[in-house]
């Protein structure tokens, strides 16, 4: 018997997502620092590599889910750590701008390989009821995983900043080979070949993803919440920093300002460990109602933390909101997965989950500009006003949502069920 048909999915489930965060987390740590002192990157050079990563992501999001459901959800996972692994060598190796953009292709692909199939995968391995929890869990040992890994990055940098880069690349290529070795996939069914080619089949099955978003309305709603948080994401990702740099003035405690900022990194991931086990006791993630109403209770805490952040006036007040709404949006996404994971016709899972995710970068390309532009126009507080503002629509739209219940999603589910069986 090989190695990998005697390992336990939902173990290798956490393992995987707490080893690939704690790798990710050494890269990402001090990657702008990277960019501006090592590469020597302007701010809209930084802009455009981020970019070009949200736009290989889009370009390529739905095509790799598609693989997911007609191969393997095993072989996609294992080709995007792969993938993403080689990325961050080459963006670490050589320190120029070109090199970078490329890099950011090759990681964007890595992603989308990751994106959808993950959660597929372990939903086939242990059900749709189980893998509710263990999104749950697993994005705890993400948080685990990426709080091990600052003061690691920390540590490496001290070699030179690439240093981090290069090894969590190298590290991340080494999980993506032990997969190979270890990862089972029991819970799949291949798509049978029949008489139509890959293409084909790939045609097939988009068709099939695109038509369950449009017999279940409540999708269709969840793609366009999709798109405004990702307006938000954009802003907040790139300017919430920079506001809290040149905004406030840090207590002269001795500390270095990166010192502050990756303490108050540290004080949300680990609230966010707490916050996401009273998620998993108190809300049935099976009920559509409830996770609904839980997703909009947080987002209109989100919101109103980005907007107190916007307007704060002292250093302790802009610290204590940028780690309330810090904390906010991280546990919204487990939720999410949730949410969109149920009822979902395993056929098309990856592929439905990969077209959340291509509007959700969508959403980062259409919108993060302009909340940019907001920000060089009027100033930093104005960029952060706007970015709350941009979570106005998804209020509305999981108002929406709460009104197409989970009969609806229940009858269509049975529906394909039968048809099915005819």
């Amino acid at each position: 018997m090989h190695m990998r048909d005697r390992v336990r999915a939902y173990p290798l489930y956490l393992i995987y997502s707490a080893a690939l965060a704690l790798f990710l987390s050494v890269i990402w740590t001090l990657n702008l620092v990277y960019q501006v002192e090592t590469v020597g990157l302007s701010p809209f050079q930084i802009v455009l590599v981020g970019t070009m990563l949200e736009l290989s992501y889009f370009l390529m999001e739905v095509p790799t889910g598609i693989v997911a459901d007609l191969y393997s959800r095993r072989l996609s996972v294992i080709i995007g750590t792969l993938i993403l692994g080689a990325g961050f060598i080459l963006m670490g190796a050589v320190p120029s701008f070109a090199v970078l953009l490329i890099s950011q292709v090759i990681c964007g692909i890595g992603y989308t390989f990751l994106s959808g199939a993950q959660q597929a995968w372990i939903a086939d391995e242990i059900g749709e009821q189980s893998a509710n929890t263990a999104f749950i869990r697993g994005s705890q040992a993400e948080t685990v995983g990426t709080i091990v890994g600052i003061p690691i990055a920390i540590g490496l940098a001290l070699w030179s900043l690439a240093v981090p880069i290069i090894a969590g690349g190298i590290a991340t290529i080494g999980l993506g080979l032990l997969l190979i070795w270890l990862m089972p996939e029991r819970g799949f069914t291949r798509a049978p070949q029949g008489d139509r080619t890959t293409w084909q089949s790939m045609a097939g099955t988009l068709h099939d993803g695109v038509a369950m978003v449009k017999r279940r309305p409540v999708l269709l709603t969840i793609l366009a919440i999709a798109a405004t948080f990702g307006t938000f994401n954009e802003g907040w990702d790139r300017l919430a920093v920079p506001h809290m740099l040149e905004s406030f003035t840090f207590p002269d405690w001795g500390w270095s300002t990166t010192v502050w900022i990756g303490g108050l990194r540290l004080v949300f991931e680990v609230l966010g460990v707490g916050a996401l086990e009273i998620v998993r006791r108190r809300v049935d993630l099976s009920n559509h109602v409830q996770t609904t109403r839980t997703l909009l209770a947080i987002n209109a805490s989100l919101m109103l933390g980005v907007l107190a952040f916007a307007l704060a006036g002292g250093f302790w007040f802009a610290a204590a909101t940028m780690t309330a709404a810090s904390l906010c949006r991280h546990i919204i996404y487990p939720i999410k997965t949730a949410w969109i994971n149920q009822s979902l016709d395993p056929r098309v899972r990856a592929t439905v989950m990969s077209m959340s995710g291509q509007a959700d970068a969508f959403g980062q390309m259409a919108g993060g500009p302009a909340v940019g532009g907001v920000g060089s126009l009027f100033g930093l507080r104005w960029a952060m006003a706007a970015a709350a503002a941009a979570l106005a629509p998804g209020l509305l739209l999981y108002g929406r949502a709460l009104r197409q219940d989970s009969g609806t999603l229940v009858a269509a589910s049975e529906g394909e069920g039968a048809s099915e069986m005819t």
